[in-house]
């Protein structure tokens, strides 16, 4: 699964609860050089021409060479993404929607009927998904390649999809009349083309549940036994008759692929403190205070992280951490309302200038911080797939 962005329903849950209750990169990379707050360049450019050097015509005596000093970089490069200034790239490589039109990843352009409010899809196979609003709650819809509803599958508030698109899991809820959240959460987990049927579990009296990922054949999810009480991480492979809590992983907010997790450690006003664990044991292999962890790049190398406090409409900032020992690599700001790993070397965030301003969806690379856009800047519904 493609890790989720900083403004995603994880994250968010993570943080409202721990309020209420309290009140890496490849082996050949190297460190980028310091850029302080430059714009954002594009991934490609031409070599400036070599200045040519005459041959030496002076008699007089040279001087002895000396050996310069070393310069070591201060830190990380850190890029300002300026949207009218960046060239447009390729489309992303990963499942996105403009307009009521998914695309990308493997499959047809496929049109979503109807003019719910779709808050987010997913290719599974030769299927799509999309989570619509529905009344005070949502549905899922599964789309064929030709844009024909096959299924509705009632509640489904969130999809994660493996990485190869070929399985997918969701959680669904209940809600009263009035639209506030009852106890109890159900996961789905079924595989291209109908393969094992579909497979459920009942995860009862939890709240504020959040899927985290598909990973190795587990599908992870964030939940609360109390309303107000913190979240803890919980493991099901499909097909058990149960969801597994590790309580060694508190406030999860983001699983990886290699077996560790992001979880929220401290939070203050206006801060807070994130640290990547191992799981199952839940042994900390370091901590943040500068940012929190919101994802992973598929192989794991990379964290993907936000500011360290989170609020409003956008996050200021996007960061890539080494996940060996939490050191940023690069960091952009801007304004944005996803961050997600396209592959291993590239990040892809929705970028927009605010509310009712043009968005597109930006390519960014971790080992230089260069970005392009992928999407044209334009109006409308944008968002990046599971």
């Amino acid at each position: 699964m493609r890790a989720h962005n900083g403004r995603l329903v994880a994250v968010v849950a993570a943080v409202a609860v721990a309020a209420i209750a309290g009140g890496g990169a490849l082996a050949s990379r190297q460190g980028p050089e310091i850029a302080k707050a430059a714009d954002a360049g594009p991934l490609t450019s031409s070599p400036s021409p070599a200045a040519s050097t005459p041959p030496a015509t002076s008699s007089a005596p040279k001087p002895t060479p000396t050996t310069p000093s070393k310069t070591t970089p201060s830190g990380p490069a850190k890029t300002k993404i300026d949207l009218q200034k960046l060239a447009t790239g390729r489309a992303p490589q990963v499942t996105y929607l403009s307009g009521r039109t998914i695309r990308g990843g493997a499959g047809n352009d496929v049109t979503i009927p109807g003019n719910e409010e779709i808050q987010q899809v997913a290719r599974l196979g030769s299927s799509s998904l999309a989570v619509v609003t529905k009344g005070n709650g949502t549905e899922m819809l599964t789309v064929d390649n030709d844009g024909k509803v096959t299924r509705r599958t009632p509640g489904v508030t969130q999809i994660v999809t493996t990485d190869d698109d070929l399985a997918a899991a969701y959680v669904g809820t209940r809600l009263k009349d009035t639209g506030e959240e009852m106890a109890g959460a159900t996961l789905y987990a079924e595989q291209d083309k109908g393969q094992g049927g579909v497979r459920q579990v009942s995860v009862p009296d939890v709240w504020n549940a959040s899927l985290l990922g598909y990973f190795n054949g587990k599908v992870y999810l964030s939940a609360s036994t109390k309303q107000d009480a913190p979240t803890y991480l919980y493991e099901w492979t499909p097909g058990e008759s149960r969801a597994t809590q590790l309580k060694s992983v508190p406030k999860p907010m983001a699983v990886s692929s290699v077996g560790t997790a992001g979880s929220l450690t401290t939070l203050a006003d206006q801060n807070s403190c994130s640290s990547l664990l191992t799981m199952p044991a839940g042994k900390r292999l370091w901590r943040t205070c500068d940012n929190l962890i919101t994802g992973f790049t598929p192989d794991g190398s990379t964290v993907i992280a936000g500011p360290k406090y989170q609020d409003g409409y956008g996050d200021g900032i996007a960061a890539a951490l080494d996940a060996k020992t939490g050191t940023l690599l690069q960091e952009w700001s801007g304004v944005f309302r996803q961050t997600i790993a396209e592959d291993d070397q590239h990040l892809l965030l929705l970028a927009d200038d605010g509310e009712a301003t043009p968005a597109s969806i930006v390519r960014c690379t971790i080992s230089t911080g260069a970005c392009e856009l992928a999407t044209p800047l334009a109006k409308g519904a944008l968002l990046i797939g599971s």
